[in-house]
C-alpha cells in the first residue's frame, strides 16, 4: 500500500465545515470566470482573450500597412505568452473579431474564409490570415507604449501584458458584447460610432445632460446586419435601467417576380436584411418546415438569391395570398422578428456592475481622461529630459574653446567628464551627451538646428503643462481626438428605428398567438408599383463602339449621327424609347443591370460624346473588371422571345426574356462562368430561327434553335457546349437569322469575303463545324463575322484603335475553300480585333 503524503506539519490539520469550504471555493471559481473570462471591462470593452489577441498582434507588428500573417501564428503567440487555454477557443474569439456580420466595427482584418451569415464554419487557422484593422491600430493600441496603462505579469511571469488597452473610443458600445458568467450575463448591443461620439461630446460639455437629449443623440443600437427596431420603449428601458427588451425585425418588401416554376409573374415577399445573429440558412429551413407542416399559409416557394452584393431571400406567394397576412405569420412564427434582451453589464474596477447608458459613457470618459493625463505626463517627462540634454549641448557649443581645452588636457574620459561637470556646471547626463557628440554637430547649421529644437521643446513643455494643469484644456484635447476618430471611421446608420404610435405587449413578446392590433403593431408593406410623377418623354438613345450612350430629343437629332464623336468611335445602335423604360446593360461577367432611361444624362454641346455606360451601373460593377457586352430594351411581348448567350470558350445558353423583368438596381447574374471565361455576345432569338457560330480558326457551325438543340435554361446555369474548339482557339462571333442571307467574314490581317449561308450544312450543337475560310498566313485568324446586308457598311477596329470602313457591296462572293481578298491597308503589327455592323 502506498504511503500517504503528509503535506501539513504534525498537529496542524485544519478542520472546516464542508458547506463553508464549498461556498468559498465556488465563489472563487465564480469570480474567476466573471473577471477572467466572460465579462468585458467597461474601459476598453474587451474580455481578457480579446485583449490578449490584440496585444499579441501588436507585439508581432501586424499593423494595417504590413502583410497578413497566418492566424495559426497569432493563436500560437497568444497561447504561449498570455492565454493558457485551448487553441480553438482563442481562434473562435479571433474569428468573431474579423466577421463584419458579428462586429459593427471589426477590430481585425481577415484574408480567407472566416464564415458567413449562414453559419458556415471558418476555415482552419492554418489557412486564414489576419492583421490589425486601422480603427484598432489607431484607436486602441497607438498609445500603449506611452505608459498610459498598467502592465502585469502573465501566467508564469515570463512576459508582461496590459490590464487594459488605452482605447480612444468606447468599443464596449460600438461593437457590443455577449457573455455568460456564473449567475449573471451580459448582452450589450452595438451602436453607431458617430452617434456615440456626439453623445460623449455632449456629456463633456454638459455633464448633467437630460436623458431625453442624450437619447436623441444616441437613439438606439445600430446592428451590423441592419434590420429595423420597432418602438423605442425597450431602448429607453435598457438605456435608463441597464436592462430591456428591444424588438428587432428583418427588412421585407413585396415585389412582383417571375415564378420559379413557370413564366407567369407572382407576388413575393423579398427579405433583404435579417435581425442580428439570425442564421439565414437556418431561418429559411425553419420557414420551409412550417410551410410543410401547414402552420404557415400562403407560401408557394422560397429561394435564396443572396450574393456578394447583399442578402435577398424571395418568398413566392400563392395567388390568393395577402402579403400583409403572410408577413404577420413570419413575424410571429419565425426569427424574422426577435427580441434582443439588452443587459448592460460590465466590469467596473474588477466588479460586475449593471450600468445605464449615461454611466457607461461617464466611465469611459473618466478612463479616457486618466489615460490622457498619464500620456501627457509621460510625454512631458520625455520632453524635459530631451530639453535638459539640448541645454547641455548648447552650453558646450557656446563654450567650445573651453570644452576643447578640457578634452585636450584630460587623461581619460572619466576625467574629462568630471572636469566638464565642474567647470561648466553640467549634470552627469549632459556631460555624457557632450562626450558622445559627433564633430558634425559643431557646424553652424547643426548649432542652428539645436537652437530651433530647443525653442520647440520649450513650447511643447508649456503646452503639456497647460494640458495637465487645466482640466478644460485636457477635455478640449479629448474632444478633438473624438472628432478625429469620428471623421475617420464614422459611417451611416444601418438599423432603422420605427417609433410606433402605440406600444403593445405583442411588440415585446413577438405577439405569439395574438392577432389583435395588427394594423398598429406592424406597419404595412406595399407592392412596388412606381407611378411616374411626370408623363414619359420620348428620347433617342445612341450607343457607340467605345461604350458611350447619347440621349437626345427626336426633334433635336442631328443629321450626322457620328457628330461630336472622336475619330476612333462610331454609333453602333440607335433606339427610340421613352424615359420610363429600363435600359438593360449586359456585362462580360454574365450580369445584367437595369438603368432607367430617364437617369441617363441628356447629351449637350459640352459633352457631345455622351456618358460612359459603365458609370451608370452600381459601384460594385464599376469597381469590378466588367466590360459592357450589349445593351438593349425589352420588347413589348417578352414572353414570345428568348436570348442566346455565347462565351469565348464556346458555351452557349438560351434564356427566356421573362428573366429580365423587374430587376433590382444591383443587377442579377444570368450566366454562370468559369474563372477564365467571359461573355462574348448576346442576341435575341425564338424557336424556329437558326444560329451560326464562328471560331477564330475559321470554322462555322449552323444549327436550328429549338428545345432539343438549345433548351431554355435558368439564370444560374452555365450553358452547353456550342462548338468543339481546338487548342488556342476561341469563339469570335455568332448571328441568328430567319431567311437565307450571306455572311461577311473578316480576318485579323484584313482579308474579307462574302459567303452564302445556304451552302453551309445544317448540323447539331456541339459538332466540330465546317471549315469555311482558308488563311493566307499561319499567323492569321478570323476576327469577326456579321450578316452581309446589301447597301450597308461594316466598321473594323484595329489594335491601334483605328476605325476602318468597309462597304459590304465591295466584298466579293467566294466559295468556302477560298482565302478572301485583301481589301484593307493595315500598318505594320496592326490587326483587326472587332467587326461591327454600323
Amino acid at each position: 500500500m502506498a504511503k500517504q503524503l503528509n503535506l501539513l506539519p504534525t498537529g496542524q490539520v485544519i478542520s472546516t465545515a464542508l458547506h463553508t469550504e464549498m461556498q468559498r471555493s465556488y465563489l472563487e471559481y465564480a469570480m474567476s470566470v466573471i473577471v477572467g473570462r466572460a465579462l468585458p471591462d467597461v474601459r476598453d470593452g474587451l474580455k481578457p482573450v480579446h485583449r490578449r489577441i490584440l496585444y499579441a498582434m501588436h507585439e508581432l507588428g501586424l499593423t494595417p500597412d504590413r502583410p497578413y500573417r497566418k492566424c495559426a501564428r497569432v493563436v500560437g503567440d497568444v497561447l504561449g505568452k498570455y492565454h493558457p487555454h485551448g487553441d480553438q477557443a482563442v481562434y473562435d474569439a479571433l474569428v468573431r473579431l474579423v466577421q463584419e456580420f458579428s462586429s459593427r466595427y471589426p477590430l481585425l482584418a481577415g484574408h480567407g474564409n472566416f464564415g458567413s451569415v449562414d453559419n458556415d464554419p471558418p476555415a482552419a487557422m492554418r489557412y486564414t490570415e489576419t492583421r490589425l484593422a486601422p480603427i484598432t491600430h489607431e484607436g486602441m493600441l497607438a498609445e500603449i507604449g506611452e505608459e498610459t496603462v498598467e502592465f502585469i505579469g502573465n501566467f508564469d511571469n515570463s512576459q508582461q501584458e496590459p490590464t487594459v488597452l488605452p482605447a480612444q473610443l468606447p468599443f464596449l458600445l460600438l461593437n457590443g458584447c455577449a457573455g455568460i458568467a456564473v449567475g449573471m450575463a451580459t448582452n450589450i448591443p452595438p451602436h453607431n460610432l458617430g452617434e456615440v461620439v456626439d453623445g460623449l461630446i455632449a456629456l463633456i460639455d454638459q455633464p448633467d445632460l437630460p436623458d431625453e437629449k442624450l437619447m436623441k443623440l444616441i437613439p438606439g443600437p445600430d446592428f451590423p446586419t441592419g434590420g429595423e427596431i420597432v418602438g423605442d420603449a425597450g431602448i429607453r428601458e435598457a438605456y435608463t435601467t441597464g436592462k430591456g427588451s428591444i424588438v428587432l425585425r428583418g427588412v421585407a418588401q413585396a415585389e412582383e417576380v417571375l415564378g420559379g416554376k413557370g413564366s407567369k409573374r407572382r407576388t413575393a415577399i423579398v427579405v433583404t436584411e435579417l435581425p442580428f445573429q439570425v442564421n439565414k440558412a437556418g431561418w429559411i429551413e425553419k420557414v420551409a418546415d412550417l410551410v410543410n407542416q401547414g402552420r404557415l399559409q400562403g407560401i408557394a416557394d422560397i429561394r435564396d438569391e443572396s450574393d456578394r452584393q447583399g442578402m435577398r431571400v424571395v418568398i413566392e406567394l400563392k395567388r390568393d395570398a395577402n402579403p400583409q397576412d403572410v408577413l404577420q405569420q413570419l413575424y410571429h412564427q419565425t426569427a424574422l422578428q426577435t427580441n434582443f434582451g439588452a443587459i448592460l453589464l460590465a466590469l467596473v474596477n474588477g466588479l460586475p456592475v449593471q450600468l445605464s447608458l449615461r454611466q457607461l459613457l461617464q466611465e469611459f470618459l473618466s478612463f479616457r481622461e486618466q489615460t490622457l493625463s498619464r500620456r501627457y505626463s509621460y510625454e512631458l517627462g520625455k520632453t524635459e529630459n530631451r530639453l535638459h540634454l539640448v541645454e547641455g549641448l548648447l552650453k558646450a557649443l557656446s563654450n567650445l574653446d573651453e570644452v576643447i581645452e578640457i578634452l585636450r588636457r584630460a587623461s581619460d574620459g572619466s576625467a574629462a567628464k568630471i572636469n566638464l561637470q565642474s567647470r561648466l556646471d553640467l549634470s552627469e547626463v549632459q556631460a555624457d551627451a557632450i562626450l558622445a557628440m559627433p564633430l558634425r554637430r559643431l557646424t553652424s547649421l547643426e548649432q542652428q538646428n539645436l537652437q530651433q529644437e530647443y525653442e520647440q521643446l520649450r513650447e511643447q513643455i508649456a503646452t503639456l503643462r497647460r494640458l495637465l494643469s487645466d482640466r478644460k484644456e485636457l477635455l478640449k484635447a479629448l474632444k478633438k481626438d473624438l472628432r478625429t476618430q469620428k471623421r475617420k471611421y464614422g459611417d451611416e446608420r444601418r438599423t432603422k428605428i420605427i417609433v410606433a404610435t402605440q406600444e403593445t405587449k405583442a411588440q415585446t413578446d413577438k405577439g405569439r398567438g395574438r392577432q389583435g392590433d395588427k394594423e398598429q403593431e406592424n406597419p404595412k408593406i406595399q407592392i412596388q408599383s412606381p407611378i411616374p410623377e411626370t408623363p414619359p418623354e420620348e428620347v433617342i438613345l445612341e450607343f457607340t463602339q467605345r461604350g458611350y450612350v447619347r440621349r437626345t430629343q427626336p426633334n433635336g437629332r442631328k443629321s450626322k449621327t457620328d457628330n461630336g464623336l472622336s475619330d476612333n468611335d462610331f454609333v453602333l445602335q440607335t433606339t427610340l424609347t421613352d424615359t420610363e423604360k429600363d435600359l438593360l446593360i449586359l456585362t462580360s461577367a454574365g450580369k445584367v443591370y437595369p438603368v432607367k432611361v430617364g437617369d441617363i444624362p441628356p447629351t449637350t454641346g459640352r459633352s457631345p460624346r455622351g456618358t460612359p455606360l459603365i458609370t451608370l451601373l452600381t459601384n460594385t460593377a464599376q469597381e469590378a473588371t466588367e466590360a459592357v457586352v450589349s445593351r438593349f430594351l425589352l420588347p413589348d411581348n417578352p414572353e414570345t422571345a428568348d436570348m442566346i448567350l455565347l462565351t469565348k470558350q464556346g458555351r452557349i445558353k438560351r434564356l427566356s426574356l421573362m428573366e429580365f423583368i423587374n430587376l433590382s438596381r444591383r443587377g442579377i447574374t444570368i450566366l454562370k462562368l468559369k474563372e477564365d471565361d467571359e461573355l462574348l455576345l448576346s442576341q435575341f432569338t425564338s424557336t424556329g430561327k437558326q444560329v451560326i457560330l464562328a471560331s477564330s480558326g475559321g470554322r462555322l457551325l449552323r444549327f436550328e434553335v429549338n428545345d432539343e438543340q438549345l433548351p431554355i435554361m435558368g439564370r444560374t446555369a452555365m450553358g452547353l457546349q456550342a462548338l468543339r474548339l481546338r487548342q488556342q482557339e476561341e469563339m469570335v462571333g455568332g448571328v441568328t437569322f430567319g431567311v437565307e442571307e450571306n455572311l461577311l467574314l473578316v480576318t485579323q490581317l484584313g482579308y474579307a469575303k462574302r459567303f452564302p449561308i445556304k451552302s453551309l450544312r445544317l448540323a447539331n450543337r456541339g459538332d466540330i463545324g465546317t471549315q469555311t475560310l482558308k488563311f493566307a498566313s499561319k499567323t492569321d485568324y478570323l476576327a469577326g463575322m456579321v450578316l452581309a446586308k446589301p447597301g450597308t457598311e461594316v466598321a473594323l477596329v484595329t489594335n491601334h484603335q483605328r476605325v476602318l470602313r468597309l462597304p459590304v457591296d465591295t466584298v466579293p462572293n467566294l466559295s468556302r475553300d477560298s482565302v478572301g481578298e485583301n481589301l484593307l491597308q493595315l500598318n505594320r503589327d496592326e490587326k483587326i480585333i472587332t467587326v461591327a455592323e454600323v
